[in-house]
């Protein structure tokens, strides 16, 4: 009996340091996939306040709330599951999903420079894709639904790098890292999100009610400054919509045997980056960003008349009200 207690001890103690194992493992792919996906992490941080400006200050956390919400229901009930059986069965159509979902992106960023350029004609634009909403709740969802749909291309593009990361042939393993990054993004960006554009009303606090000057005046410059951190912040987000919808259209036409614009858009990042040794890596980055927010600029231009005339009325048709029946 005492002999087999042992055996038995030892087994369970043999089981746990594997799963000890396995779960160190777990993490540590879960962080090395994350840290190449940071980049459309910090691009759904930037994108999202957006969506929260103009509402009254006890509605933007409830709102945050919603998309992200929306946010882990994108990556676990739709994502995580469509990444791993178009991984196993269909993996050729990956890419022609991500390049439509960077089209999108690219239409919206497009959009939000066209409403500032001309915001009488993108106005008449805006009531043909989507009506206006009739009231303040209505606008509300209407907005939560617009973001939770950004967030769905942003996430998918977060999805297909960090499974890129993970070894192939383990399902169970990828569905664990994969489990662990979309908890671990959405956590840090709307959590992120949430400090934002709650930072304001901390400062209104600490400038009215700081217990020292130090506290009061910390609490005036957030009050002067979130104003303007937050327009900055949507212009960000707008420019990430483009770089990141130009950049994956690139990405996906290489994947398709056309690798040209890539190659060169690569070319032309090699050339600034030797201008400067130094910060090398930084004029890398930004060359590739601005080429492909350019690109997808152009692209989104192309896409407005397209939403106009050929989505639009598509859109209306399953919007109209059915008869009532007397």
């Amino acid at each position: 009996m005492s002999v087999g207690l042992l055996a038995l001890l030892d087994d369970v103690a043999a089981l746990a340091k594997v799963a000890a194992t396995s779960v160190d493992d777990i993490a540590g792919q879960a962080m090395k996939a994350g840290a190449k996906a940071a980049g459309a992490m910090i691009d759904d941080a930037a994108v999202t306040p957006k969506y929260v400006q103009g509402f009254k200050p006890e509605r933007e956390l409830p709102i945050v709330g919603k998309i992200a919400l929306g946010s882990i229901k994108n990556k676990l009930i739709f994502l995580l599951p469509a990444a791993l059986l178009l991984s196993a069965f269909l993996p050729w159509m990956i890419n022609p999903l991500l390049m439509l979902g960077g089209a999108y992106l690219c239409y919206e960023g497009a959009e939000k420079i066209y409403e500032a350029a001309f915001p009488h004609q993108a106005h008449e634009h805006e009531k043909k894709v989507v009506p206006s909403a009739a009231n303040a709740e209505k606008l509300e969802a209407e907005k939560v639904a617009g973001a939770i749909k950004t967030d769905f291309i942003l996430s998918a593009e977060i999805m297909t790098i960090a499974l890129a990361q993970i070894p192939a042939g383990n399902v169970v393993n990828q569905a664990l890292v994969l489990l662990v990054v979309a908890l671990g993004m959405t956590i840090l960006v709307y959590g992120g999100v949430a400090l934002i554009v709650k930072a304001d009303d901390v400062g209104l606090y600490l400038a009215k009610d700081g217990k020292t000057g130090l506290g009061r005046a910390i609490g005036r410059g957030l009050v002067a400054g979130m104003p303007v951190f937050l327009k900055w912040l949507a212009i960000v987000g707008t420019a990430a919509m483009l770089w990141v919808g130009g950049g994956i259209i690139v990405h996906g036409l290489a994947g398709m045997g056309f690798a040209g614009p890539e190659h060169w858009i690569e070319d032309v990042a090699h050339l600034v980056e030797g201008a400067v040794p130094a910060i090398a890596g930084a004029l890398n980055w930004i060359t590739i960003a601005v080429i492909s927010g350019i690109l997808g600029l152009v692209i989104g231009f192309i896409l407005i008349p397209v939403a106009e005339f050929a989505i639009a009325p598509v859109l209306a048709l399953f919007r109209k009200e059915k008869p009532v029946a007397h």
